[in-house]
């Protein structure tokens, strides 16, 4: 057992390996996507009844939750792909971090705005220094420093050491983020789903916000692994692989 996760750890490792595999990978995921969010969309928009004291504006949670919920998950995930890059040196992991940062970066001013707009109809504001609203401003700032962070470093391999030291030592904001609208009395409505309690709204509301945060997933992990490949190419383009794979391409 031990032995076979040592050669799964080690393969993902491999770039030639990650770049092979991640094309059959990403199909599957942008079919799912393909096949979930346009679902969810119809569905929550013209077929979930409206809530009874939002009226229509809550549909907005069929983006913004999905968003929100990937933007803290995106992060997470680079502090572990730069604690797996800082200690075992794989150049993957540096990939991905670097290729996930600005898709993050991207669902959490979605989860902002998305935010914004439900909050003038129910709290009368766009905005408000609120415990859960200012954590996740706070991570889009954090998201700005690992990219900007990745852009003025030259060196590949300082930049990634930078941008996972960066990550690690700010991912504590997640918990922060997750646990503001209990520790704190805020306007911000508590989590939507908790996996030890019924979910507070009826099934045909709650299942296409499922739906959606499974198509919002798949929709992440294809763009990653596309975004992912490229910078494999683009780093790995003096090894042997690379440029044998580009004559295959050419002669095709």
């Amino acid at each position: 057992m031990w032995s076979s996760f040592k050669r799964w750890f080690h393969q993902w490792g491999s770039p030639k390996w990650f770049y092979e595999r991640s094309l059959v990978w990403s199909r599957w995921l942008g079919l799912i996507a393909l096949l979930c969010i346009p679902t969810s969309i119809i569905w929550g928009l013209f077929f979930a009844p409206a809530d009874y004291q939002q009226g229509n504006s809550f549909r907005i949670i069929y983006l913004h939750v999905p968003a929100a919920v990937l933007a803290q998950s995106c992060y997470v995930l680079m502090a572990i792909a730069g604690l797996v890059g800082l200690v075992w040196k794989m150049k993957v992991a540096d990939v991905v971090l670097k290729s996930a940062a600005p898709i993050g970066a991207s669902f959490c001013f979605l989860a902002l705005f998305t935010g914004a707009v439900w909050g003038k109809p129910t709290w009368g504001t766009w905005w408000v220094w609120d415990a859960r609203l200012t954590s996740m401003l706070i991570l889009l700032f954090l998201y700005f420093g690992v990219i900007a962070l990745e852009s003025a470093i030259q060196d590949t391999i300082t930049a990634a050491k930078a941008a996972a030291i960066l990550c690690l030592v700010s991912v504590v904001n997640i918990p922060i983020i997750k646990y503001s609208v209990d520790v704190w009395n805020t306007l911000h409505q508590p989590a939507t789903f908790k996996l030890t309690e019924k979910p507070a709204m009826p099934m045909e509301m709650w299942l296409p916000l499922l739906i959606m945060t499974i198509g919002i997933y798949a929709f992440f992990g294809y763009v990653l692994f596309l975004r992912s490949r490229n910078e494999i190419i683009e780093r790995e383009r003096r090894t042997l692989w690379v440029r044998e794979l580009v004559e295959r391409e050419s002669v095709a």
